[in-house]
Formats: C-alpha cells, sequence, structure tokens
C-alpha cells in the first residue's frame, strides 16, 4: 500500500513543478531567461531551445542578451521570438539579439495575477483529480479483499493528507507569485 501511496504522492509534486515551472516563465517586469524556455528556435530543421543555440544573459535588470554561436541564426531566432507570446520586438545589431522588458502597466499585473490563479486552480483540480483516482484504486483493492476496510480508510486518510498538503503549496506559490507580480 506504501508504494501506491509514493506513486500518487509523486504524480501530485510532478503536478506542482509543473506549475512552478509555468510560473517561471511568466514575467514580472524583470528579464528572467526562463521566459525564452518554450521558445524554439528552427536549427537546421530542427526545433531547438534558444538556450542551445547561443548564450543568454541579463546584463541589466530589464534586459537579456541573446548572443547565438553562429551569426546565421540571429534571423531565425529574431523571428522564433517576434512568432512567440512574449510580445517583446527584439532588437537585432548583426551580432547579439537584445530584448528589453518594459515596465508593466497595472493593468498588466492585473491580468497576469488573473493567469497566476487561474494556473493555480487548474493545478488544484488535477491535485484533486489525482486523490480521486488514489481513492477509485484503494476502493477496487478493498472489493477485491487485497486490502481490509481498516487499510481502506488509512489509505484515503493519508491521501486526503497529502491533497490539503499539496493544496496549501499550490496556494503558496500562487501568492508568492502574486506578490511578486504586483510589486513594482
Amino acid at each position: 500500500m506504501q508504494e501506491s501511496l509514493q506513486i500518487y504522492e509523486d504524480k501530485m509534486n510532478k503536478t506542482l513543478k509543473a506549475l512552478e515551472n509555468e510560473y517561471m516563465t511568466i514575467r514580472a517586469g524583470r528579464a528572467n531567461p526562463h521566459v525564452l524556455d518554450k521558445i524554439k528556435v528552427d536549427y537546421y530543421g530542427t526545433p531547438t531551445p534558444i538556450q542551445q543555440v547561443g548564450n543568454v544573459s541579463v546584463p541589466e535588470a530589464r534586459m537579456i542578451v541573446i548572443q547565438p554561436w553562429e551569426k546565421s541564426l540571429l534571423k531565425a531566432i529574431e523571428k522564433a521570438i517576434l512568432t512567440s507570446d512574449l510580445g517583446i520586438n527584439p532588437t537585432n545589431d548583426g551580432n547579439v539579439i537584445r530584448l528589453v522588458f518594459p515596465e508593466l502597466t497595472e493593468e498588466r499585473r492585473k491580468e497576469l495575477v488573473k493567469d497566476v490563479k487561474k494556473k493555480g486552480e487548474a493545478a488544484k483540480v488535477a491535485i484533486r483529480n489525482i486523490r480521486r483516482e488514489a481513492n477509485d484504486y484503494f476502493k477496487k483493492q478493498q472489493k477485491a479483499d487485497e486490502i481490509s476496510e481498516d487499510d481502506l480508510s488509512d489509505a484515503e486518510d493519508k491521501i486526503q493528507k497529502l491533497t490539503d498538503k499539496m493544496i496549501s503549496k499550490v496556494e503558496k506559490a500562487v501568492d508568492e507569485k502574486s506578490k511578486d507580480l504586483l510589486t513594482v
């Protein structure tokens, strides 16, 4: 039974990790190289992450500089950024690409906070679905006489405690990211 509980705990942890990774790509007015994580560049016909085709640095609080390993990639990187949902126009000086992040307006900050909360709710739903899946699994085991009524009750208690713990972690992540976004 312990291994089964571990499987569901791992699934819940993966959900939390996915949410945290999602939050890393949301920019809060400061330049964070993680906003480029989802952007792929056409590198000789293969979609490749920007970090693998050049050097990404943050020389100032609101600027990211991308220096490609090969100059021929400048246009491809520029195109990938323009077609992404980043919402920033890259400047290409023939050697490097600069991304200057404008200060976020109050309105945009509030939109981003709504987005953060929506993603947090989706993570909570995913965790609750994992709880339901776990409870169904243990009920089937009990019906098949593989575990006793007491073991079922114990397993459901443990799953509920785990669910509560994970949901509070999600809420903490939502609060931290929201606070980060609203801080000017």
